[in-house]
């Protein structure tokens, strides 16, 4: 136990570090444990071997994955029912272009710039298609954007891009099975049950300091997850439809969600978005970094491509549509997933893996960066206070700028 111990306490450490960079920076914690994650890989990894962090430790990918799922559930959980309800053209119309668009060009770019076989320029496509929503959602909320209809109407895009995301690596390299009908089944029986058992069994026996309510949603998101994971789909899925169907319920018990994020952001998310910087291979890229460069750029100019036009399209201001689309210019949880199922099943080779891995990753960092720093719709903070969360730390003006200084 005693190396677990230190490698718990050199992550979290990790975290600590990331911490106090993204309040130096005012950049979003989730970006800077990506950076320090990568960091950390090639330096703790060159002086140490390796040892220390182990990525593949089972628990530290239990907890990483934990997060992962925790933190989809609270996003869906924050979508208000009738937002969606008024919003779900423009949702699903920007969530489809999100999809379609750098799949189709980053597959394209993959075998015609990079050389790949049919396969892996395939796989290349649907890993850069996606939209993180993890990263959307960690932003969001660190600026209040989640309370904003706003920042509803982008979690619900985000959901629809993903979507696509995982029917495609279904169709295209996991063909659809009874296990899939099985789990499709069981998910509509839980999907249409939750929402009417869950404020009555809370209102029976909730409110108490053993905190049933976290149980009995961790109960379901595991159990779910462990469905889908034996159907050959994936745990956040459902993770993000169970939120969504408790948004009327759940998401409006504000003292529930704010425990739940205590836990997700305070101890699990810290190992996923570390964890997924450190599966960067630095020296990898270094001696071969055409497949990154050509990879992230492709998808960025796909999504900008893609997607700006849509917002427009609905009537989106200037800022918000280009804060829109390089949100959805992010990637990290299903990228990453559909990279690493790309290279068990032998779809993609070491080298593809890296340069795959790299640029989701990337397309973490990069576009949430240009955003926040050229393209934040301040106005909207205004909105997300009003909303009822105050306005954190980095999203305040500091005493210079109110000064004009």
């Amino acid at each position: 136990m005693t190396g677990i111990w230190a490698q718990a306490a050199l992550w979290l450490g990790l975290a600590l570090v990331a911490t106090l960079l993204s309040i130096g920076l005012r950049v979003a914690t989730a970006l800077s444990e990506i950076v320090v994650g990568t960091i950390a890989q090639l330096l703790i990894g060159a002086a140490l071997g390796g040892v220390l962090l182990a990525g593949d430790a089972s628990w530290l990918k239990f907890l990483a994955g934990a997060g992962a799922i925790v933190l989809t559930f609270l996003a869906g959980a924050e979508l208000d029912p009738a937002v969606f309800r008024h919003k779900w053209k423009e949702a699903g119309a920007v969530g489809l272009v999100g999809f379609v668009s750098p799949f189709l060009v980053c597959a394209a770019a993959a075998h015609y710039l990079l050389g790949w076989s049919t396969d892996a320029s395939w796989l290349a496509g649907v890993a850069m298609s996606t939209t993180s929503v993890a990263v959307v959602y960690a932003v969001m909320l660190e600026f209040g954007l989640n309370r904003t209809d706003y920042g509803k109407t982008v979690l619900a895009a985000c959901f629809v891009n993903d979507l696509a995301t995982v029917l495609a690596l279904g169709f295209l390299f996991s063909p659809f099975s009874l296990k899939t009908l099985v789990f499709v089944a069981v998910a509509v029986v839980v999907f249409a049950i939750l929402p009417w058992l869950t404020p009555r069994f809370f209102h029976r026996f909730g409110g108490r300091p053993s905190e049933l309510e976290a149980k009995f949603l961790m109960l379901c998101l595991f159990g779910m997850g462990a469905l889908a994971s034996w159907a050959d789909s994936e745990a956040v899925l459902p993770a993000y439809l169970i939120g969504m169907v408790l948004a009327g319920t759940v998401g409006k018990d504000h003292a529930l969600i704010r425990r739940l994020r205590t836990l997700t952001f305070g101890l699990l998310t810290p190992f996923y978005f570390i964890r997924a910087g450190s599966l960067v291979s630095v020296p990898a890229l270094v001696a071969a970094p055409a497949g990154l460069l050509v990879l992230l750029l492709t998808k960025m100019l796909a999504k900008v491509v893609g997607v700006y036009p849509v917002t427009k399209l609905y009537r989106s201001p200037d800022r918000e549509a280009a804060y829109t689309t390089l949100l959805m210019s992010t990637g990290l949880t299903f990228g990453t997933i559909s990279a690493l199922f790309g290279l068990s099943h032998g779809v993609i080779d070491e080298g593809q893996y890296s340069a795959l891995v790299a640029a989701v990753v990337g397309s973490a960092v990069v576009p949430t960066l240009i955003a926040n720093a050229f393209f934040m719709p301040r106005h909207l903070l205004d909105e997300a206070v009003d909303a009822g969360d105050p306005m954190p730390p980095v999203a305040r003006p500091q005493p210079s700028a109110r000064r004009g200084t």
